[in-house]
């Protein structure tokens, strides 16, 4: 397995933002797509957004207008921009690649998000 790298969790007040950031060796390369999913505490993972190994972002509804995926491929490094954080954003947030030609699979540990009111 690839060790994924994930940075930009924190605590904020609502309405404050942050950006989620994902190193995956390979990505590009592999050609993989990226979903992010995000597990609340008491909760069951939701899927809140992907971005395609074309570069086609989707998001949920309840994050969109106020997420942005993106990405640098050159860094092999997808970033989730998320502003106007609301108390129910509070998650552990997971970056996820899929649909990657062959090779290792990844892991990750999360990042963690708390928004407070």
């Amino acid at each position: 397995q690839v060790q994924l790298v994930e940075t930009g969790g924190g605590s904020v007040q609502a309405g404050g933002s942050l950006r989620l950031s994902c190193t995956a060796p390979g990505f590009t390369s592999r050609r993989c797509g990226m979903r992010w999913d995000r597990v609340g505490f008491g909760k069951q993972r939701e899927w809140v957004s992907s971005i395609d190994a074309g570069s086609i972002s989707t998001y949920a509804d309840s994050v969109k207008g106020r997420f942005t995926v993106s990405e640098d491929k050159a860094e092999d490094t997808v970033y989730l921009q998320m502003v106007n954080l609301k108390p129910e954003d509070t998650a552990v947030y997971f970056c996820i690649p899929y649909g990657c030609l062959s090779g290792p699979s990844y892991r990750g540990q999360g990042s963690e998000v708390t928004v407070s009111s």
